[in-house]
């Protein structure tokens, strides 16, 4: 009867976890199917309205919003996948491998991460515009390919899920660094390089203000940057903007989704091999 009790319990606050996350993405799809005026009504409307095709064309006749969307994709896309490339050699680098420096060189990683990111921005511009990629998305691209967190959290993870007898076999069988690396961390990997993957790709699909920053040219915009030009210097079509917000979050719900289930079938895996 405890039993029961406690179940039912932890059952109810998942469900009320799980409504409390969900609502406020409800939330943005009823008001993109509203006008401006009914989303500023009281008592607010809770159910979906008729104006989302007509929100969503405003969206695409103010902005080039697919232009956006696929610069977006590609600065998005190229980020992560240099990140997870680094980011993984790195990690695995220090959790597996001995270097002179090695304790203090970590140390000094992680204290970059306790720097705000923002004290970054006038140096980062100053260095972009000497290399001459101011506008460019190698702006957007190389400085980011690789960060402490990534190396932190690889670096975690392959100290306890990479056996160090499986390194020695490895090397027994003639395989290089770099082999060990590829071949027989990467697979066991596979589930934090899943986590980082997502994390990288929605970081990057929401960066706004570095973007805005380094980019000149309209037909290089972001889908932040392009959609933060759909609010207006006097008055907001808030209906218009909250659609263009929910086609952006879209891609996102849909990455979390796939990622979700590849990330959970890679833990069972493990566990099933194990």
């Amino acid at each position: 009867m405890v039993k029961w009790k406690s179940a039912f319990l932890f059952y109810c606050g998942l469900i009320i976890g799980l409504v409390i996350s969900i609502f406020p993405f409800y939330w943005l799809a009823v008001m993109a199917t509203r006008t401006t005026a009914e989303i500023y009504s009281f008592p607010p409307k809770f159910w979906f309205g008729t104006q989302l095709i007509s929100n969503v064309t405003r969206v695409f006749d103010n902005v080039d919003f697919f232009g956006a969307f696929l610069n977006t994709l590609f600065v998005a896309s190229c980020s992560t996948l240099l990140v997870l490339f680094f980011d993984s050699l790195a990690g695995f680098t220090f959790a597996k491998f001995n270097f002179p420096g090695k304790k203090w060189l970590f140390v000094l990683l992680l204290a970059t991460m306790m720097a705000p990111s923002q004290l970054s921005l006038v140096p980062s511009f100053v260095i972009m515009a000497k290399f001459g990629w101011v506008g460019s998305f190698k702006a957007l691209i190389i400085p980011g390919m690789a960060n402490a967190f990534g190396i932190f959290w690889i670096r975690q993870y392959a100290q306890e899920a990479v056996p160090s007898e499986l390194l020695d076999a490895g090397r027994i069988d003639g395989c290089g660094y770099f082999r060990l690396y590829w071949n027989v961390a990467i697979p066991i990997l596979r589930p934090a390089l899943s986590f980082l993957g997502a994390f990288t790709f929605i970081g990057s699909w929401n960066d706004y203000l570095w973007p805005l920053i380094i980019l000149n040219d309209e037909s290089k915009f972001t889908l932040q940057v392009a959609l933060s030009s759909l609010n207006g210097i006097y008055v907001t079509d808030y209906a218009m903007v909250v659609a263009g917000t929910l086609l952006a979050v879209i891609p996102l719900i849909v990455l979390f989704l796939f990622v979700s289930k590849q990330f959970i079938s890679d833990i069972a895996a493990g566990a099933i091999k194990s």
